[in-house]
């Protein structure tokens, strides 16, 4: 990608300044109705800077077309097509991001745009199922699905918005609040992401490319041990601070043009288990798939299985269920069906170990486990590591993944992920220590990292070093990993 060439699907300057500019051109009246247009405005704008020629959203309207008309079918009461509805949302998707388990001879073979098709994907399904399911039905009208699916601030990488949500800011006659202070708070943050994506993300991808190299060169092995580690644990580093980045910037922008978007990321690093990390990693994607795919098995399976010694293992089976889905959801390649399975093991295996500890120890004494600090600095460790491994499913193809895990013998692996296990334990547990401590600097207004004044001059640096660093490096702002999904 040509340095001076426009990117408005990434975190660039130009995707700042217009998101910047819409917020603008959005605040000078409160009407909702003025700003409901400038904002569908600004979506088929920003469409059309990402694909240049009209024959390439015909797929993408297609698909926008037979999710409006199965919500009308369901707003004028045909319930019974729900699922035939679901049904053909689902399939149509598969076929439009060419799954490869399905003929290469029935896709379309002219280039077409699916950048953010699986954000709308969810947005879509979302409508129907609470259409569908609810007891009062209620009318979407065509200008409101379209904002709804095609907000430029959401439709990249998400995170994904309830649609009651939306409406409750995006077309309230009293808009929310935007003081001073707010403003203030949300350019911070645009800084701190836009640092996060340009700067820190671009540093640690350079490490991991190089890292990947030096496993492909006949090395000493004491260096592909060195690179090993660092292929192992910069990549959830590096993914971290490009998606929420951008997820940073996106929340800023839409606040400033008084919608509310939920958070995404919750500190997850600090997660001490596998279930808590998603909790706190990409949110709304695991809450999302917790409500219509997790609560609806389970309920199933229970009505179905009466067994109270059995309820506690039908949990086990739907978190791999549902984790696996958010593993196939990522890509359209058998990488990320392993990337599905471990993902969704993982989940199962933390709740058999959850259930086994309290079966043997009660469950006061697994809490009081749970609760030491050698426990959760291990876990928070394992956690990481587990993570970064499944992450080799993520970002590679079976060719990398081949050459990379051919470069070193199965007891030095074990060794790479023992010493990564060990570190990950040590830096996260001194970094939640370091951060207590800071945070425990008080005044009487309250913490002192939390005061404006620290927030200021916080911003002030990163948005200096990002500015340096972009001019230094002249290069364009670095892909958003998750607008491939």
């Amino acid at each position: 990608m040509d340095a001076g060439e426009i990117t408005m699907d990434a975190a660039s300057f130009q995707f700042v300044a217009f998101g910047l500019g819409v917020a603008l051109l959005s605040n000078l009246s409160r009407s909702h109705v003025w700003r409901s247009i400038v904002l569908l405005l600004a979506s088929i704008a920003f469409l059309g800077l990402v694909g240049h020629s009209p024959h390439v959203f015909l797929p993408l309207a297609g698909f926008l077309l037979l999710g409006y008309g199965g919500l009308v079918l369901l707003e004028y009461g045909s319930s019974r097509l729900m699922v035939w509805t679901i049904l053909a949302v689902i399939f149509v998707y598969i076929w439009l991001k060419k799954y490869t388990f399905l003929p290469e001879g029935s896709f379309l073979h002219f280039p077409y745009l699916t950048l953010g098709l699986s954000y709308i994907f969810f947005r879509v399904l979302h409508l129907l199922i609470e259409t569908g399911d609810g007891d009062e039905k209620r009318h979407i009208r065509p200008g409101a699905y379209l904002l709804y699916t095609l907000n430029f601030t959401t439709l990249v990488s998400g995170p994904i918005q309830r649609y009651d949500e939306f409406a409750r800011d995006q077309f309230a006659r009293d808009p929310i609040v935007l003081g001073p202070r707010t403003i203030g708070l949300q350019l911070e943050r645009i800084v701190r992401g836009f640092f996060k994506v340009n700067v820190l993300a671009m540093l640690l991808h350079a490490v991991h490319e190089d890292a990947l190299s030096q496993m492909a060169q006949p090395l000493p092995t004491g260096l592909k041990l060195y690179a090993a580690f660092r292929l192992a644990v910069v990549y959830p580093l590096f993914l971290y601070a490009n998606f929420s980045g951008y997820i940073d910037i996106v929340i800023a922008l839409a606040r400033l043009m008084r919608v509310r978007l939920p958070e995404n990321f919750d500190r997850p690093f600090a997660a001490s288990s596998v279930l808590d990390f998603w909790n706190k990693w990409h949110m709304t994607l695991s809450n999302w798939l917790k409500t219509y795919v997790y609560n609806p098995l389970l309920l199933a399976l229970m009505r179905r299985i009466s067994s109270r010694a059995m309820q506690p293992l039908l949990g086990v089976f739907c978190f791999f269920v549902t984790f696996f889905l958010i593993g196939v959801w990522h890509g359209r390649t058998s990488e990320f069906v392993i990337f599905g399975v471990l993902t969704g093991g993982g989940m199962s295996i933390n709740k058999l170990w959850q259930l086994e500890l309290t079966r043997a120890m009660g469950r006061k004494g697994y809490r009081a486990l749970a609760e030491k600090p050698v426990y959760v600095a291990f876990g928070r460790g394992l956690n990481f590591v587990w993570f970064a491994f499944t992450l080799f499913w993520f970002w590679g193809n079976w060719n990398k993944i081949d050459s990379v895990f051919a470069a070193l013998s199965f007891v030095q692996w074990l060794g790479v992920w023992l010493a990564a296990w060990l570190a990950a334990t040590a830096v996260l547990a001194l970094w939640e220590w370091l951060r207590a401590r800071l945070l425990s600097i008080r005044t009487s207004a309250g913490p002192v990292l939390s005061s404006r004044y620290a927030g200021v001059v916080y911003a002030s640096a990163l948005g200096l070093a990002a500015l340096v660093m972009s001019v230094l490096l002249n290069q364009a702002a670095p892909d958003i990993v998750y607008k491939a999904f």
